[in-house]
């Protein structure tokens, strides 16, 4: 089969790789569309491994249809269009896949649509509801609010009655977060988050950062009492000093994740994850309440200007990536 192999940053090359069969508990999909994130640049750059075990192929969401099921597997059949979650191997024409992480096509949504989903809705979902427990009438603050789980986690926050500030960096990317429901518009380039959030909302009750280091003390002055930050990138580097003597006077949560080296199983694995997710927010979706919102597609064969654009912060939503038909 033909898969992306990246030979360098800005080298990926479609070219034939051993073909993958499912093993039990798996299904194989033949992809039709990935989705393109920014773990997948920093594995292309020679910065993130994969977990051990899975596919050294990039691509960490597909959707298409299921080309055959391994044993044991009694929820899915051949035929049926589904996205799945991965820990790898979704930039090619099939990919393994444990059932339990398989989802399918919400209604409304074409399935060459539906790769803009399983990563931000698995990282939003398990982040912002089953982690920090974002409640109705909450604010939540979204650093980097037009990318991919930014636009994802404004329209779900909305769906639960919750109040969104974001940041980005242009007027047309606010405007954007405006028309997904974000009430508190923040310039990082030429506006103090802290002090808007801290002015216009008496802090933010929960944070979604992606920056980590360079934004982790300003964070902590622009939560509210009982604040949690959830930080899921290191955009902003990885080391930072932690003052506690601010955290303690206003009980403040400090939560760093991620997903893809998760298990499968267990309370707080994959599985249970994309269970949540599907019973949660693919009604949502169904209601018309969420979207998946896409700004760029390429063909497979143009992977690394793909990713280019994405790291060059060019377009707004998921970048999508054009496999099979």
């Amino acid at each position: 089969m033909l898969a992306i192999v990246a030979e360098s940053t800005d080298r990926l090359i479609w070219r034939e790789i051993p073909d993958v069969s499912p093993a039990p508990g798996e299904v194989l999909i033949k992809v039709i569309t990935a989705g393109v994130n920014r773990a997948d640049l920093l594995q292309a750059a020679g910065h993130y491994p994969p977990p051990p075990g899975a596919s050294d192929t990039l691509g960490l969401e597909v959707s298409g249809v299921i080309a055959a099921v391994g044993d044991g597997v009694s929820d899915w059949s051949v035929g049926q269009d589904v996205c799945a979650l991965l820990a790898g191997g979704g930039y090619a024409q099939y990919v393994a896949v444990p059932a339990r992480q398989v989802m399918p096509v919400p209604a409304g949504i074409s399935v060459a649509d539906a790769a803009a989903l399983p990563e931000v809705a698995c990282t939003v979902w398990s982040n912002l509801v089953m982690t920090a427990h974002l409640a109705t009438g909450e604010l939540l603050l979204i650093h980097g609010g037009a990318s991919g789980i930014g636009t994802h986690a404004i329209q779900v926050a909305t769906a639960l009655n919750s109040r969104v500030a974001v940041t980005a960096g242009s007027l047309s990317k606010l405007d954007l977060c405006a028309e997904l429901g974000a009430e508190l518009l923040i310039s990082y380039r030429d506006d103090d988050f802290v002090a808007r959030v801290n002015k216009e909302a008496g802090g933010a009750n929960v944070i979604f950062d992606i920056m980590g280091a360079a934004y982790l003390d300003r964070n902590l002055d622009a939560l509210a009492p009982d604040g949690r930050l959830v930080i899921i990138g290191m955009q902003g580097g990885i080391k930072a000093e932690l003052n506690i003597a601010k955290m303690v006077p206003k009980r403040l949560s400090v939560i760093a994740t991620s997903l893809r080296g998760r298990p499968v199983d267990g309370g707080n694995g994959k599985g249970a994850i994309v269970d949540a997710v599907v019973d949660s927010v693919w009604p949502m979706i169904a209601g018309g309440r969420v979207r998946p919102i896409i700004g760029a597609r390429f063909p497979i064969t143009e992977a690394a200007e793909a990713h280019r654009v994405l790291a060059a912060g060019e377009t707004f939503g998921k970048v999508l990536l054009t496999i099979g038909q």
